[in-house]
């Protein structure tokens, strides 16, 4: 099947290699990504050898990605350099500003470079959420409180990534932080006015940023539904911030995506609302479902977003000279 331009979709698969059934899913025409988890994952050779099989299933290739941020949120781990939270960078910043723009651009290189050279295209960071404290799902995740530094180090670890040959992609928009519960498992509401969410806007208005991740969060200042579902914050995001880049979903199986109903209603609101890509993962029936029964509108402005984040090349390896310095200049940051 030949497609032109990346389906709205990214969905998952269960193990190490692909099933036919696995195949056929990703070849549909509404499918244009697929996001690995740790289950995925065995070694380095067995990664690379699955990410040269779903990119070899159509042209042009799909989006491999992954949450890969470093400290607790890395998918893959034997084979790979163990990288530090966020936060042991912000904290590094309170003492050596330099030294943690330095580790900060090292991490992004390494984090790229390795994920790039096993033919994965993208991770989603990085985490732009505020260190307010009591999060039970951002904590360490996040580089900082102070807006200006998580500004300072995201920016530096998007330089590195870039060099690793990877884009960017800010979340949760816009901001997770402040709030407590964790959103996979319930459903956070964040009482604020919009005025008091001015430092959580402030790094998707300063940063230059490939993609932005909207969280499941309500914010009661704004909407009814989370942001992922919220018509008003996305035509903010792109009317009031100027963004021009792809909005991912969280991911759609999660507890705070259950406010709009079914994994149909979930995508059709997500997609009506103007995000451009829609997560599914841990839901094979779910998928099933939405393959079955949605029929969205085309839109080849969303799709030529999408587009614009698939690497030129399927693999790239990097330059040794730079992984060996950034691994060095790594070496002393705590990782867990």
């Amino acid at each position: 099947m030949s497609v032109k331009l990346p389906g709205p979709l990214m969905i998952d698969i269960a193990g190490t290699e692909l099933t036919d059934l696995d195949r056929e899913r990703l070849c549909h025409p509404l499918v244009g990504g697929i996001i690995l988890f740790t289950r995925n994952y065995r070694d380095r050779a067995q990664l690379t050898a699955l990410c040269d099989e779903i990119h070899a299933l159509r042209e042009p290739r799909l989006l491999i990605a992954v949450d890969h941020e470093g400290g607790r949120v890395q998918r893959f781990r034997d084979g790979f350099t163990r990288l530090p939270p966020m936060r042991a960078l912000g904290q590094l910043h309170d003492s050596d500003p330099a030294a943690a723009l330095a580790a900060a651009r090292a991490a992004g290189f390494v984090l790229a470079a390795e994920l790039r050279a096993c033919g994965v295209d993208y991770s989603f960071t990085p985490v732009l959420d505020l260190d307010y404290g009591p999060s039970r799902v951002i904590g360490d995740r996040a580089f900082h409180r102070d807006p200006a530094v998580v500004v300072a180090l995201a920016s530096a670890l998007g330089v590195g990534l870039k060099a690793g040959g990877m884009g960017t992609c800010g979340k949760h928009f816009p901001g997770h932080g402040y709030v407590i519960p964790d959103s996979h498992v319930e459903l956070p509401v964040d009482d604020r006015p919009l005025a008091a969410m001015a430092d959580d806007l402030r790094p998707y208005r300063e940063l230059a940023l490939d993609a932005v991740m909207a969280a499941h969060v309500i914010y009661e200042c704004f909407d009814c539904n989370t942001a992922v579902f919220s018509n008003k914050w996305i035509t903010y995001l792109r009317n009031k911030l100027k963004f021009n880049g792809v909005v991912f979903t969280d991911d759609l199986s999660m507890a705070g995506a259950g406010v709009v109903g079914d994994m149909l209603a979930r995508v059709q609101t997500a997609w009506a609302a103007g995000c451009d890509m829609l997560l599914v993962c841990n839901a094979p029936d779910a998928v099933a479902q939405v393959l079955d029964g949605w029929q969205p509108e085309s839109d080849p402005r969303r799709a030529a977003r999408l587009a614009r984040l698939l690497p030129a090349e399927a693999v790239r390896y990097p330059d040794p000279h730079r992984y060996r310095e950034s691994l060095q200049t790594l070496a002393g940051l705590a990782t867990p």
